[in-house]
């Protein structure tokens, strides 16, 4: 009975430090994106870009990164994957059926920002795991910005 009750008080405590890791989370994502929408005002768009695209630039924070596409779901910017610039992604679906970037499109369009939650491969995982991003539209420009982090399986499960 003493093994459940400590148990049951070390798997609350778990949950709560999860659960405060991704608050953590959640607002330096939304740090990163705000900070990058501010670039654009501060710094136009080229040299925003250009931050985007630098893995080692300010706009990416551990394995926290921000990424950018046009209204119409073209890749344009994005540290890692240089093979998916200038690409349009709108077809592009998560293990689980949803159009990913046409989910980002849609809440960008319909509510200016939001949250979308799927399913996306680590780097250099093959299968996919549940991931949350926040994305922003970029005032006077035909972009949105997003940057997103990985859930842990257990929050995801609920």
């Amino acid at each position: 009975m003493r093994f459940m009750r400590l148990s049951t008080v070390s798997l609350m405590l778990l949950l709560s430090v999860a659960s405060s890791v991704l608050a953590d989370q959640s607002q330096d994502v939304e740090n990163l994106v705000q900070q990058a929408v501010q670039m654009f005002n501060d710094k136009g768009r080229d040299a925003t870009l250009s931050a985007i695209n630098d893995k080692r630039g300010p706009l990416v924070k551990g394995d926290l990164y921000v990424f950018a596409l046009t209204m119409e779901n073209l890749l344009v910017a994005q540290p890692y994957e240089h093979t998916l610039r200038k690409m349009n992604l709108s077809n592009t679906q998560d293990a689980r059926g949803v159009y990913i970037f046409k989910k980002f499109q849609e809440v960008v369009e319909k509510q200016g920002s939001g949250w979308v939650e799927y399913m996306w491969a680590k780097p250099g995982e093959k299968d996919p795991s549940p991931k949350r991003s926040y994305l922003k539209k970029v005032p006077g420009e035909n972009l949105y910005v997003g940057a997103g982090y990985y859930v842990p399986q257990h929050a995801a499960d609920k």
